[in-house]
């Protein structure tokens, strides 16, 4: 069993095996309103879901048949605490060409956390999020970080995050 998404570099698990890949059909995007753990439900941050349309390169991460069920309750735990997410079996290809069947979590969006304001509100629910977890500003700060260490490039990630730190208008 493979699980893929923002699970890369935090998935609480000892993956048998992570490869490069890619999923069609979905796209990294800020979308999310997070009222735990990077906002309160008074004062929201901003975080990122897999939206529909376009593709994105992440890190597909297996694991093993006896062990998915406990990790799958584990990250099912952990991810899906206000149902903003549903979680979805998706088909990603890896660096390899294999194309394997993944765990992933999408977004709802009929769901009242769902977000698709403008970059200026986006920037603004970042700056104002804080919640369990810490700022919005360092999720998006810790994000980049680490698909720029993995050879990624999201370019509106990075502009968002410059945009965050005030190093562009």
């Amino acid at each position: 069993m493979f699980a893929y998404g923002s699970l890369m570099w935090r998935p609480d698990f000892a993956p048998e095996e992570i490869r490069p890949a890619r999923l069609a059909g979905w796209h990294r995007s800020m979308c999310i309103l997070s009222t735990v753990y990077r906002g309160t439900p008074e004062c929201p941050g901003l975080v990122l879901g897999l939206d529909r349309g376009g593709s994105c390169v992440g890190r597909a991460l297996r694991v093993g048949a006896a062990q998915w069920p406990q990790i799958k309750a584990a990250l099912d735990s952990r991810e899906l605490v206000t149902g903003v997410y549903i979680p979805r079996m998706v088909k990603v290809r890896l660096d390899d060409g294999r194309v394997v069947a993944a765990y992933a979590y999408v977004c709802d969006r009929a769901h009242g956390q769902y977000w698709s304001g403008n970059e200026d509100e986006a920037v603004r629910l970042i700056r104002q999020g804080c919640g369990q977890s810490g700022p919005a500003r360092d999720y998006l700060a810790s994000t980049v970080a680490h698909l720029s260490t993995l050879g990624i490039s999201d370019g509106a990630l990075h502009r968002l995050l410059a945009r965050v730190e005030g190093r562009v208008t």
